[in-house]
């Protein structure tokens, strides 16, 4: 049987099973962990293991289980389509929230348990809505598009929605708050 058809609980690494935390919360927290930018690349994957598999991964199946939790993040796409980044889980919440309560018919933070592969597929029925519009809209502006008439205009009211902000460091961030700091002097 096709996997898509099922929602995974466990994964089996080497020969043996390990539970999975497959709330979409817990997802959001692998993601951002993922891209905090104050972590070396191997500590945000062992961080990420950590929180996905109920049971502690052995170092000899480090590498299997970061790689079947990539496959769970993408939903089970064998692979992640490349090109540029479009969405922020955490920037876009709101946008993300709306929809997909839309998409699903009911509050799902109120929810105990939603499968991360439920919330994608409620997330991939999205339409319409503001976060069709700001995706669309950096889409045009990443590729040199016009906008149209009222693409400019919520472009112009909802700037800081639609400009990703960029990841930056502790001390990246430290740094731009202290020239700020000395500009408004």
């Amino acid at each position: 049987m096709n996997p898509q058809w099922q929602l995974p609980e466990t994964a089996v690494l080497g020969e043996v099973t390990y539970s999975l935390r497959t709330d979409f919360r817990n997802i959001l927290q692998i993601f951002s962990v993922l891209e905090d930018p104050d972590l070396p690349e191997a500590l945000r994957w062992r961080i990420a293991v950590g929180l996905f598999y109920e049971e502690k991964v052995p170092r000899q199946h480090l590498e299997a289980a970061m790689e079947y939790l990539a496959y769970f993040l993408r939903g089970g796409a064998q692979e992640a389509a490349p090109g540029p980044r479009l969405l922020s889980w955490e920037q876009d919440a709101d946008a993300i929230i709306a929809g997909v309560n839309r998409a699903a018919g009911q509050e799902i933070r109120s929810l105990t348990h939603v499968h991360w592969w439920t919330f994608l597929s409620w997330f991939h029925a999205i339409e319409g809505g503001q976060l069709s519009t700001i995706v669309l809209i950096r889409d045009k502006l990443r590729r040199g598009k016009k906008l149209e008439d009222w693409e400019k205009e919520f472009y112009r009211e909802n700037r800081s929605r639609v400009d990703l902000k960029p990841r930056l460091t502790s001390r990246e961030l430290e740094e731009k708050e202290r020239l700020q700091a000395l500009l408004k002097d």
